[in-house]
């Protein structure tokens, strides 16, 4: 039995087909009075060809809206199986971590081990937790382990509000995510840590014990090394600073509590992986297998697969087979076309446009000017006649002509406007000697302007790194060359936007001049030193540590 996804679509599917043949019938007709208008001979080509084509396009939508209700036939049954797990990671993020007797160190370890870990426990339910002098939950159980890596990626000892290392707040807040989970599946705690832990071992104990007794499996990741290591401290970089100290300035050393591991294990009758395994997310991996999970079995019959793509490959044959039989008629259209386009090419050339490319800026400045009397709305006019005005050496009318289009909405207009308005302030600083420093101010008012626009344009940031030198410096020493000519004026377009050549950036600065590269670097540097003032911080703000308090 045959069925539809959209029957509606089906009941349509003539009527799509009529509308289409109607329109194609009446497209034809007006190909033929427009063919028989051009002389005898295009009309008889016309006649021959085609006269199948609107039959061939009604039939074709035809087949593409049946295509589009989609028809099946048969019937076939799905079997599906779901097993999970419920699991929460809990990550030791304490000073002590940061010992590189692991590589990298031992939190980069863990951090390597616990992704790893989230890849090949696709399908169970995670989530995940931190710890240092208290804990904190960074998600809870979910089955969307991208977000866990996007968690894990962040991670660092400053995201604790409190230093130390605490190991009972990291099992309580492990039991507290699990224990609202369902018990249909065994539900496990992986805590990495190096044991190096500063509160009491009761409490640690105890909250082993009541992991024990709620049936929750714990899973100890042991990281760092048995003899004592000092704990670097590093910048932003990663550049090595000094070691970290406790309140008498010594270095402090760190190392694996293997005591500690042990007896929380023992108490929450749980299993320690080892710091010498070189595979900790297989070990672990491979313990939850054993592990309980929760199966959902679902059965259901639907109808058979869509069969939409054999309408549509009727349609597409029907329509290339009408479009073969076109194709001499199409030929002869681009013929007859080719010549009336190239003429009218021709024609758009206007007397200012054919100044320019003779070389002829005067010429191609006073037509640019008569042009813009009858398009004085047109921005891409005043534009040009501005850029042409500059190149035949006016001034006057070229300031108020590119401040004009420096108004402009089209960005690309507005900063190529901006840009010759800076070289214009340029070349006067060099000719007015008495104004040099308002002509240098506004060239570098200008640059400015125009890099909002074009942040990484590296003539623009040359140009103004030149004018604020020259500013700054004074004196003839670092006198710039002269700016090479402006670019050819554009021509107007429909959206009356440029498309003429890119400006050309201004001459290097002689004795003591600096190179582009120079110049961008210097640059650069105001937003890499705001960048160094601040801090990203992904958590809370730090407390300090009140005295006698070990923090790492």
């Amino acid at each position: 039995m045959i069925t539809f996804d959209a029957p509606v679509v089906v009941i349509l599917a003539p009527v799509i087909g009529a509308a289409v043949w109607t329109a194609a019938a009446w497209a034809r007709r007006s190909r033929l009075r427009r063919a028989a208008a051009w002389s005898e001979a295009t009309a008889r080509i016309a006649q021959r060809v085609g006269r199948l084509g609107a039959p061939a396009l009604g039939l074709a939508a035809g087949l593409a809206a049946v295509s589009l209700s989609g028809p099946r036939w048969g019937e076939e049954r799905i079997i599906t199986e779901t097993r999970g797990l419920n699991l929460v990671l809990a990550i030791d993020i304490s000073r002590s971590m940061l010992a590189e007797d692991a590589k990298p160190s031992r939190l980069g370890r863990a951090l390597r081990e616990a992704r790893r870990l989230v890849q090949d426990l696709d399908g169970d339910r995670l989530g995940l937790t931190a710890f240092a002098g208290t804990s904190y939950i960074l998600s809870p159980l979910s089955v969307d382990g991208s977000a866990l890596i996007l968690y894990l990626d962040a991670l660092d000892p400053d995201v604790a509000s409190e230093g130390g290392t605490s190991l009972a707040p990291g099992l309580a807040q492990g039991i507290d995510l699990l224990h609202a989970s369902p018990e249909i599946a065994d539900r496990v705690l992986v805590l990495f840590t190096d044991g190096e832990a500063h509160d009491s071992l009761a409490q640690a104990l105890e909250e082993a014990k009541r992991l024990n007794g709620l049936g929750v499996h714990l899973i100890l990741v042991a990281e760092g090394g048995k003899n004592p290591t000092k704990i670097p401290v590093r910048d932003d970089k990663g550049t090595f600073v000094s070691w970290q100290q406790d309140e008498t300035g010594s270095p402090i050393l760190t190392t694996r509590s293997d005591e500690v591991l042990g007896a929380v294990a023992d108490a929450a009758q749980g299993t320690i992986v080892a710091a010498e395994l070189p595979d900790q997310a297989g070990a672990v991996r491979d313990l939850v297998a054993s592990y309980k999970r929760a199966t959902a079995t679902e059965s259901r019959t639907q109808h058979g697969r869509s069969r939409a793509w054999i309408p549509l490959l009727l349609a597409a044959l029907v329509l290339g087979v009408q479009t073969f039989t076109r194709r001499t008629a199409a030929l002869v259209s681009l013929l007859l076309l080719i010549a009336p386009a190239a003429h009218a090419q021709q024609r758009l050339r206007s007397p200012a446009e054919k100044a320019w490319d003779k070389g002829d800026v005067r010429g191609a400045a006073t037509n640019y000017l008569a042009d813009l009397k009858a398009h004085e709305d047109d921005d891409t006019a005043w534009y040009n006649t501005g850029t042409a005005a500059l190149a035949a050496g006016d001034p006057t009318l070229a300031r108020s002509t590119l401040a004009r289009a420096a108004a402009s909405l089209d960005p690309e207009l507005r900063f190529r406007a901006l840009y010759n308005l800076g070289l214009l302030a340029l070349l006067e600083a060099r000719a007015d000697t008495g104004n040099r420093e308002a002509h240098l101010a506004d060239a570098e008012r200008a640059y400015r302007e125009a890099l909002l626009i074009k942040p990484h344009h590296i003539r623009a940031k040359w140009n103004l790194e030149l004018a604020t030198r020259l500013r700054g410096g004074g004196g003839q020493q670092n006198k710039p060359n002269s700016p090479p000519p402006p670019p050819p004026p554009s021509s107007g377009n429909a959206a009356g936007g440029p498309s003429g050549q890119q400006p050309q950036q201004g001459g290097e600065s002689q004795g003591g001049g600096m190179s582009e590269s120079q110049a961008d670097q210097v640059l650069r540097s105001i937003g890499q030193e705001e960048l160094r003032t601040r801090k990203d911080r992904t958590g809370r703000t730090r407390r300090a540590a009140p005295a006698g308090v070990k923090d790492w």
